[in-house]
């Protein structure tokens, strides 16, 4: 694995201490697959009192999977060295793959985002096979997650929640319209919404500052939805995945080869 990946670059020099000791320590209880940093890092907005939210993929290994109760479940863990929030959940892979072919957006940002930490070498094939297999199912997450975010910007109206609306819509609209997955809401801001400056300005400044001023976000909210009820109508995107067997296949040969090798590598 390389520390070599985008992730970095979003970091200061105190949080990539941090991350890369506490990353070490995961690493040592499961096989990463990926470790994704998401967040206000990878949507663009990041302030500095943001957290690190890594995103994580392990692979299990076949003791865990033998068993009438096998050990898919994910991983959670939240630590706070040197003043830095780490916040880190993994998922197993058979569960991430799972929810790829049902469109779950968390999952392919963890695959298909560019601001990754740790990655396997396996993931540059996983990745081509992914993306063979996106499909419009990702409306669904997308909208359902933007609209209970919408609900929790009404209770607290800070930009970071507002913006977290506009970067779930913005992002499904992009997936939809060109297949690609792009977290960062600067680059999916087409001219529409060039508005939303402002809230990127007032986030930079801190997590928590609050939203106020003549701007109705919640109208420029809806014009969001529409945006991705829009793509939705015009998408590039098949209904449903259609190379599933040959993300199967390389799933199996993948499970059986770290099984038969039993030393987590690829």
């Amino acid at each position: 694995m390389t520390n070599a990946h985008l992730g970095w670059s979003c970091l200061s020099d105190a949080q990539a201490a941090e991350a890369t000791t506490f990353l070490a320590a995961r690493s040592a209880e499961r096989r990463h697959v990926v470790v994704y940093l998401s967040g206000a890092h990878a949507y663009g907005f990041p302030s500095p009192d943001s957290d690190l939210d890594l995103k994580a993929v392990h692979l299990a290994p076949l003791e865990d999977l033998c068993s009438l109760h096998p050990k898919l479940g994910g991983a959670e863990r939240t630590e706070f060295p040197n003043g830095v929030e780490l916040d880190y959940s993994s998922n197993e892979l058979e569960s991430v793959l799972h929810g790829c072919l049902k469109g779950n957006g968390n999952y392919l940002e963890r695959l298909l985002g560019v601001t990754t930490l740790v990655e396997d070498p396996c993931v540059a094939e996983l990745r081509g096979l992914v993306r063979e297999n996106l499909s419009a199912r990702a409306y669904h997450h997308y909208r359902g997650f933007a609209f209970r975010l919408m609900e929790e910007a009404k209770v607290k109206r800070t930009a970071k929640k507002l913006l977290y609306v506009f970067r779930a819509t913005l992002t499904g609209a992009h997936l939809l319209k060109t297949g690609e997955i792009v977290t960062d809401v600067t680059k999916v801001m087409h001219p529409d919404f060039a508005d939303l400056e402002e809230l990127l300005a007032i986030k930079r400044r801190g997590e928590g500052a609050l939203v106020s001023g003549p701007v109705d976000w919640f109208a420029r909210i809806d014009a969001a939805f529409a945006t991705l009820d829009e793509a939705l109508a015009t998408t590039v995107l098949p209904p449903a995945p259609e190379r599933i067997d040959r993300l199967d296949s390389w799933f199996r040969d993948t499970r059986l080869g770290y099984a038969r090798r039993g030393d987590g590598s690829t």
